[in-house]
C-alpha cells in the first residue's frame, strides 16, 4: 500500500488545476499562439541547436513517435523546419530549423518572458523572491537529475524577517528531531530578542545562508565579556547539511570574532548534537566543561566548548 496520504495527492492535483488554469496550457493557442503546449515544447528544443536527432528529440520529450512525426511535418509544411537523412547513418532523420522557425520559436520566447513578468508583477519584493526560491524547490524535489547538482549558497547579514525565522526553525527542527519541548522555544525567542535590542554592531553580528533566495541556516556571535566572542543557535537545514554549510557559518562567525578583538570563542551545546560537535571540532574549539542537566523536556548533557583566537 502506498505510503502517500490522500490530502497530499489532493493536494497535487488542486496545483496541477490551478497552475494549468493560470498559465493558460489548456487554451488552444498557448501565449495566444497558434502553437499548442507540445508543439511550443519542441519548437523550443529544436531551436536550442543547428540541427537535432529525431531520435534523441523524442527521447528527451518523452513524446509519442507518431506525434512526434506528426508535428513535424505540420512544421515542415508550414517552413519552420527541414528533414533530412544523416551522411553518417542514413536510418536517422535529422530535423533543423528554419529562418522562419527561429523567428516563431523567438516570438514565442517574448510571448513567454512577458507572461512571467505579469504574473510577478504587483508582487512585493520579499514575496516573488519567496515564489521563484519555492518554485526552485518543486523543481529540484521532482526531478532526480539535480540531487547532485551544485548548489549557491549565500552568506549574508540579517534583513528583516530574519529573526522570526530563526526562532521558528529551530523551534521546529528541535521539536522533530530531538522532541524538545516549547521551552527551547522561549529559549531561543530570549536570545533573538536580546540581540535585537541590545546588540553592538562593532562586537556582535549574526548571518543568515541562504539558497536560492531562501534562508536554510544561521549562526550568531555575540559577546560573552570583553575578551571572550560566544557562537550561537547554529543552524542549518536537514536538507542543505553534508555540503560544508555549518562549516562556513561558524568560520564566517570566528573570523567577525577575531576582526572584532576577541581573544577567545565559547559555545553552550548539548551532548546529542553530534553533527554541530564535528563542526566545532574541525573549527579548533576544544571541550573544557560537561554538566548534566533536565532542559527542554528531557536528561541532557551541557558542553561549553573554548577556541582561542
Amino acid at each position: 500500500m502506498s505510503s502517500v496520504e490522500r490530502d497530499q495527492v489532493t493536494a497535487v492535483r488542486q496545483f496541477n488545476r490551478f497552475y494549468t488554469t493560470v498559465m493558460g496550457f489548456l487554451d488552444q493557442g498557448l501565449l495566444r499562439s497558434r502553437f499548442s503546449l507540445t508543439e511550443a515544447r519542441i519548437l523550443f528544443e529544436l531551436a536550442q541547436r543547428d540541427v537535432t536527432e529525431v531520435g534523441a528529440l523524442r527521447d528527451t520529450l518523452g513524446v509519442d513517435a507518431g506525434q512526434l512525426s506528426r508535428t513535424l511535418a505540420r512544421f515542415e509544411s508550414a517552413g519552420l523546419v527541414e528533414r533530412s537523412r544523416s551522411e553518417a547513418d542514413g536510418r536517422k532523420l535529422l530535423i533543423a530549423p528554419t529562418a522562419a522557425g527561429r523567428e516563431a520559436f523567438a516570438d514565442l520566447d517574448a510571448r513567454s518572458d512577458q507572461q512571467a513578468e505579469e504574473l510577478l508583477t504587483g508582487l512585493p519584493d520579499d514575496d516573488r523572491r519567496r515564489l521563484v526560491a519555492d518554485l526552485d524547490s518543486v523543481r529540484r524535489l521532482l526531478s532526480r537529475r539535480e540531487a547532485d547538482a551544485p548548489r549557491a549558497y549565500v552568506i549574508r547579514g540579517l534583513r528583516p524577517g530574519d529573526l522570526g525565522w530563526v526562532v521558528q526553525r529551530n523551534a521546529v527542527l528541535y521539536a522533530r528531531e530531538y522532541g524538545w519541548d516549547q521551552t527551547y522555544e522561549a529559549l531561543v525567542a530570549r536570545i533573538v530578542a536580546d540581540y535585537a535590542e541590545h546588540h553592538d554592531p562593532r562586537r556582535e553580528n549574526a548571518w543568515i545562508a541562504e539558497l536560492d533566495g531562501r534562508p536554510v541556516g544561521a549562526v550568531f556571535c555575540v559577546r560573552k565579556d570583553d575578551t571572550t566572542a560566544q557562537l550561537r543557535l547554529l543552524l542549518v537545514e536537514p536538507e542543505t547539511r553534508g555540503a560544508g554549510l555549518g562549516t562556513r557559518l561558524v568560520d564566517e562567525c570566528i573570523a567577525f570574532a577575531r576582526s572584532a578583538g576577541y581573544s577567545s570563542m565559547v559555545l553552550w551545546t548539548n551532548d546529542v548534537l553530534a553533527a554541530a560537535r564535528r563542526i566545532y571540532q574541525k573549527a579548533g574549539f576544544e571541550l573544557v566543561e560537561e554538566n548534566r542537566h533536565h532542559s527542554f523536556g528531557h536528561d541532557l548533557v551541557g558542553q561549553i566548548w573554548r577556541l582561542d583566537l
